[in-house]
């Protein structure tokens, strides 16, 4: 037997090997360069792909930034192909909709809980790399009515006006809305532009009777919400006066 097909051999009994320790434990006790690793097993057969695994890791910084990292820069690392990208992509898709579906119940709409939104964006937006505005519509019992990607912006910006908030409430019936949007820097401190667009959409919305409920600025590791920050509280304080 030549040294080729010992390394084959080898290989695939390594990766027999971590497939059998994945079944036995459900990879409860994985690092995050061998569950990096279980995945390349299926996107790149017949290679030793633990490098690999490390070197997105050491690329990339986590295994979250290595699973939502974009195409062109995935693909830049030798033997990643189109296939491993698709994989990374479905276990995306994936984890949005498991999130997703835990804000709705059977019947569509949900009792929207601050925990399961915070998850959703999290998944959806948190490691988009350009900022993105979503609306979450809620009726008078704060059940989830409907939730709308608006606007997608650049690395720090994003446009949005309260004409498009009013539509998409008057769209849904919605009594009041959430206003969600990311900062791929992961520095969720609101800026004075965000503080203005947020006045700007509450007192808006209040004209016609819709609530502005929160403003939440989500990043990889973090969220600044404006409800929490007392920063609606004065608002419809301000609107009152």
């Amino acid at each position: 037997m030549d040294t080729d097909q010992q390394k084959a051999l080898d290989n695939a009994g390594h990766r027999q090997r971590v497939r059998d320790r994945f079944i036995k434990t459900d990879g409860e006790d994985f690092a995050d360069y061998e569950l990096l690793e279980l995945l390349l097993m299926m996107s790149i057969p017949r290679r030793d792909v633990k490098p690999i695994a490390k070197e997105l890791l050491r690329k990339f910084g986590s295994f979250a930034n290595v699973i939502y990292a974009p195409r062109d820069e995935l693909t830049q690392i030798n033997w990643i192909k189109d296939g491993t990208f698709v994989l990374f992509r479905a276990i995306v898709a994936s984890v949005k909709k498991i999130c997703r579906e835990y804000m709705y119940e059977d019947n569509g709409i949900s009792l929207l809980t601050p925990s399961s939104l915070i998850e959703y964006c999290r998944a959806s937006m948190a490691y988009e790399d350009v900022e993105e505005v979503r609306a979450v519509y809620l009726d008078s019992q704060l059940k989830l009515l409907a939730d709308e990607l608006l606007q997608k912006g650049s690395l720090t910006s994003v446009s949005i006006s309260p004409r498009d908030i009013i539509i998409g409430a008057l769209k849904h019936k919605a009594s009041s809305v959430i206003l969600i949007h990311n900062h791929p820097s992961d520095n969720v401190v609101p800026s004075d532009a965000d503080k203005f667009i947020t006045k700007q959409i509450f007192e808006a919305c209040r004209l016609i009777n819709i609530d502005l409920q929160e403003h939440i600025i989500i990043g990889k590791t973090n969220y600044f919400s404006f409800a929490e920050h007392h920063i609606i509280d004065a608002l419809r304080q301000n609107f009152k006066n």
